[in-house]
């Protein structure tokens, strides 16, 4: 079974940067513990399936896996997703993606780059004085907590964020949490760093759903719903940010830096992928 696969630095303007999404378009769901293995075999932060939407609701069913689990959210290999779709599709400047426990998202062209709309996780002053420690803050001006087990901590500036040297094996412990800390930036709105031991992602590069938890809290703070946003990991991401009602809207761009074939040798039930192209949008864009 041949496999296309294509490999996007997300929410970057140059290859080696942002953070690296496979993106891999698929006939028919294959199985879960094949999804799985796949995308552990492939050792990114994500990897995205795509699949046709047959019900009608959107362009594409979408389904993200890190190399240790499936998760509910996220927002960089969507981006990626979008600008494989729309790069095989110029006609077109949005693609919509149905998930199984985020609703519709959506990709558009805006500019030289994308936008990418996600919900907007509105977090909720919470005690969390053991991911803090894990973290290693002690004192955090605010900590918050969103029930798909995002932790957002705030620190008082950028120095502090990326100074910061967690201890990994004690958050690994904790569960299965997205710990996002942040503090006012030096040249962007706000910075963040993100850690996901549990999923296998020591420090996630450039994360696109933590920006849907960070985003409502900042806009707050500021009193304005336009935001520009640094992730300070060693590969960096700057992410445009706006609050939309009950959405967030993430601007950035793509690089794709890797296309090729996925062999996958295991007989499965979805038959063979023939096509090296996502099947072409038939709709009229929204």
């Amino acid at each position: 079974m041949k496999i296309p696969f294509s490999q996007i630095d997300a929410f970057s303007d140059r290859p080696f940067a942002g953070n690296p999404a496979a993106v891999m378009p698929l006939e028919a769901w294959l199985d879960d513990d094949v999804l799985q293995a796949i995308a552990r075999e492939n050792n990114l932060s994500e990897t995205a399936f795509i699949v046709p939407d047959v019900s009608g609701a959107s362009d594409y069913e979408l389904r993200w896996h890190t190399p240790a689990a499936e998760v509910e959210l996220c927002g960089h290999a969507t981006l990626a997703s979008g600008h494989y779709v729309l790069g095989h599709n110029r006609g077109v400047d949005r693609v919509t993606f149905r998930t199984r426990k985020s609703g519709i998202l959506s990709v558009m062209r805006a500019g030289g780059g994308y936008e990418l709309t996600l919900p907007a996780w509105v977090a909720t002053p919470t005690p969390l004085p053991e991911i803090a420690a894990a973290l290693g803050i002690a004192q955090p001006l605010a900590t918050l907590w969103h029930e798909s087990g995002y932790a957002l901590v705030i620190v008082d500036d950028e120095a502090t964020v990326r100074g910061l040297r967690p201890d990994l094996y004690e958050l690994r412990k904790l569960g299965p949490i997205v710990a996002i800390v942040s503090a006012p930036g030096t040249t962007t709105d706000f910075v963040s760093r993100v850690f996901t031991p549990y999923f296998d992602i020591p420090e996630d590069p450039v994360t696109g759903s933590a920006h849907a938890v960070a985003v409502p809290y900042w806009a707050q703070r500021f009193g304005r719903d336009r935001l520009t946003a640094f992730q300070a990991s060693v590969r960096g991401g700057l992410v445009g940010c706006r609050l939309a009602g009950n959405q967030v809207v993430l601007s950035g761009t793509c690089v794709t830096v890797i296309e090729g074939v996925f062999t996958l040798q295991a007989a499965t039930s979805a038959g063979s992928v023939s096509s090296i192209q996502p099947p072409p949008i038939t709709r009229s864009p929204a």
